[in-house]
């Protein structure tokens, strides 16, 4: 149908905003990594961690046709909490793993609707945000 086409082509581009607000949250986030040295403390590691996972999803979606990026990107999280949940998995219980996993996953939602709503030097149409 006529309707269907519109609807496709919207959805393109919705896809290509949402993967454009990605790209850019990913490169604000890895232009302030940490330097490429072992990290001395518990804190720096975690983070180093989180910059060469963001980096290699990054880089995993650039490496895909255009029309493919979104739909690289969009399975991404599953497989990171996959990854989440097999690493609590082998937690002790007291140490509450659901319960840290949740907390992060809320923290790295939360730090991009943030990033949203920085004042940013740069407008690529992103989607936006409820404040």
């Amino acid at each position: 149908m006529c309707g269907d086409l519109e609807e496709d082509e919207g959805d393109s581009k919705l896809e290509e905003m949402l993967y454009a607000r990605f790209v850019a949250h990913a490169r604000a986030l890895l232009a302030d990594a940490p330097p490429e040295q072992p990290p001395a403390d518990t804190s720096r590691y975690m983070e180093k961690l989180f910059t060469d996972a963001l980096s290699r999803a990054v880089k995993d979606c650039e490496q895909a046709t255009a029309g493919g990026r979104y739909d690289r990107m969009i399975v991404q999280p599953v497989v990171f909490a996959r990854l989440a949940g097999f690493l609590a998995g082998h937690m002790s219980l007291g140490e509450d793993p659901l319960r840290r996993v949740i907390e992060a996953l809320m923290l790295g939602y939360s730090e991009a609707e943030a990033m949203d709503r920085e004042q940013r030097p740069y407008d690529h149409g992103d989607v936006p945000v409820r404040a």
